[in-house]
């Protein structure tokens, strides 16, 4: 399969970081995108995802401990 020609990098802003947080890309068809998101959502905290061209998904993780406190606070 031919390769598509490279586009010209678009100027991008900063965007402020968070220790503990993961800038996440996502590529792939819907189905398994859906899956990888349910699974990351039942043992992390993700924003919602920003959908760009090419089945690419954009969302931060926050990698922080999200598993019940053994004393029933959370």
């Amino acid at each position: 399969m031919p390769r598509q020609p490279r586009r010209d990098r678009e100027e991008r802003t900063d965007r402020p970081t968070l220790p503990g947080i993961a800038e996440v890309r996502l590529r792939a068809d819907d189905a398994t995108a859906q899956v990888v998101l349910d699974v990351l959502r039942a043992n992390f905290t993700i924003t919602t995802p920003r959908e760009y061209p090419g089945d690419r998904l954009y969302f931060q993780l926050d990698t922080g401990n999200t598993a019940p406190d053994p004393d029933g606070d959370t």
